[in-house]
């Protein structure tokens, strides 16, 4: 379910992605690579996107 009507991200969704958020930040204060992170919130958001434009196909 969405969080918000204008949304497509889940509540867990958004979670993850404030917690990698936060991930990123601290190893790029520590100058290490995050490149893998921010792909994993890069997937996380195309989900999420994909399932709510099924969600938009099917009414």
């Amino acid at each position: 379910m969405a969080f918000t009507s204008k949304d497509p991200h889940t509540a867990a969704e958004i979670l993850k992605v404030i917690a990698l958020g936060v991930r990123i930040e601290r190893r790029q204060a520590r100058g290490k690579p995050v490149k893998r992170l921010e792909n994993r919130v890069e997937r996380i958001r195309e989900d999420a996107q994909k399932r709510e434009n099924q969600r938009g196909k099917k009414k």
